[in-house]
């Protein structure tokens, strides 16, 4: 069984916990063997390459956590000797001869250090002089662990371990080396948690919507009379990070709560930072494809719109929803995008994408001559517009003719609609029509039809409620 050890650094809020989850990209056998990492990848080998090109990108000198020592060997137990002798005296006994193994010095097993003194006064300093004792005489004097760790070590009983398994949810807390009293100083520590985040995200091959960062509070210098909406447990303030989309972006998430963070006042400096998952889902993978890819300029919408949010205050970022009513002032409502649901602002992001593109070509149409217009509106009816007055503007009527910059030419109509009899808005009874200017080009106007009138007698006041733009 091919082993690697690498041994565990303190760069991290849990750096054991944060080294072990960027193993596990290498192979799912990672297990905490004392201060190491114990990786088993004879499963893996080929799949990265080789021996060789597996240990290349286990050292890499990028690697986001810490440097690492690594040593490796046939069986769990010779791989650890290896990592605690001093780099000369690997060199010197080569980890591929067979008898290296057994000069590895006694002090390496772990199974024989409480009994080194007793072993020192007989003479047994490495791996080969204790093996070639009688086993019966160990176990009698030594117990039965030291034979059976022995055995391990050669490969002659078979090695259990407790492999790694990932929490359900992302949770870690992480102690400051110092107070903070600023909120933003916060997202320095933060930072560490973020990739921590990533590691634990990319491992269970999910994205983050939805995660929260806690703050705990010097309760000694707490004000309780300043303590804000971000503070209402009093030692403690929360932070919660939502997402359009679900992403392992970092960088994304360090730039929303960056943000957020500009926002927040402290009441008291900060002892603790916790972060922790609220809601995740199942990204897919992506296939790639064998031409060069072409480079995507700039970020997506969602994400642009998520830092504005962030900045500006939810209620100063607003998007349109539909509403059912056929009046087309009453079409649509305007509300925050953070409050519609994670679905609901992707697709809204994709819809705007591809706007811009069916705006071009509905106003290449709108340009072209009447008779075009004539099976299109026969079929689907009137035509909204491009751009709806906020208030619609009444037209004067002269000759019995609507008036704009000139008299107004009724292309197609009329399109009658009466609808809100059942709310408490004035009701609407209208007759629409598609009208052309020589200067304003096609306009969308309607017809009042008042109800004290003569039921089939049209009215006389004229109304302009859209431009096709």
């Amino acid at each position: 069984m091919p082993s690697v050890c690498v041994p565990s650094t303190p760069h991290l809020a849990d750096p054991q916990a944060a080294l072990a989850w960027w193993a596990l990209q290498f192979t799912p056998h990672v297990a905490q063997v004392e201060e190491a990492l114990l990786l088993e990848v004879s499963a893996s080998e080929r799949l990265f390459g080789g021996r060789a090109a597996l240990l290349r990108q286990l050292l890499e000198p990028n690697w986001p956590l810490a440097p690492v020592e690594y040593a490796q060997g046939a069986t769990s137990l010779v791989a650890m000797a290896h990592l605690r002798c001093t780099p000369q005296s690997v060199q010197a006994q080569g980890a591929a001869v067979p008898r290296a193994v057994h000069a590895l010095p006694l002090h390496t097993l772990s199974a024989a250090r409480p009994h080194l003194p007793t072993l020192a006064r007989m003479g047994i300093r490495t791996w080969g002089q204790l093996r070639a004792l009688p086993r019966g005489g160990l176990v009698r004097r030594f117990g039965s662990a030291l034979v059976d760790a022995l055995d391990r070590a050669y490969g002659q009983r078979s090695e259990l371990y407790p492999w790694l398994t990932l929490p359900e949810v992302f949770d870690a807390p992480l102690e400051l080396a110092a107070q903070v009293e600023s909120a933003p100083a916060l997202l320095f520590g933060a930072r560490r948690l973020l990739a921590q985040l990533q590691l634990w995200l990319r491992a269970r091959q999910r994205g983050v919507v939805e995660l929260e960062l806690l703050w705990e509070l010097d309760a000694r210098r707490s004000n309780a009379q300043h303590i804000d909406a971000h503070h209402q447990g009093g030692a403690q303030g929360r932070l919660v990070l939502r997402t359009a989309q679900a992403t392992q972006d970092i960088q994304h998430l360090q730039r929303l709560l960056g943000e957020q963070l500009a926002r927040v006042n402290l009441p008291a400096p900060v002892l603790y930072l916790r972060m922790r998952s609220l809601q995740t889902e199942a990204l897919a993978s992506e296939t790639r494809s064998l031409l060069p890819d072409t480079q995507r300029p700039g970020d997506s919408l969602h994400h642009m719109l998520e830092r504005l949010s962030a900045r500006l205050g939810k209620e100063q970022v607003l998007c349109v929803q539909p509403h059912a009513d056929h009046r087309p002032e009453h079409m649509q409502h305007w509300r925050p995008w953070q409050s519609l649901p994670p679905k609901a602002q992707a697709a809204l992001a994709q819809a705007v994408n591809s706007a811009a593109t069916k705006k071009e070509a509905a106003r290449a149409d709108t340009m072209g001559a009447t008779a075009p217009f004539a099976p299109y509106f026969s079929q689907y009816g009137a035509l909204h517009p491009t751009w709806l007055l906020l208030n619609p503007l009444k037209l004067p009527v002269r000759a019995n003719s609507p008036q704009h910059h000139g008299p107004l030419a009724l292309l197609l109509g009329p399109h009658r609609l009466e609808a809100g009899w059942l709310d408490d808005t004035p009701c609407a009874l209208r007759d629409y029509f598609i009208a052309r200017s020589v200067q304003a080009g096609l306009l969308w106007i309607y017809r009042e039809r008042l109800p004290t009138q003569t039921p089939g007698v049209p009215g006389d006041d004229w109304y302009l409620h859209g431009v096709f733009g």
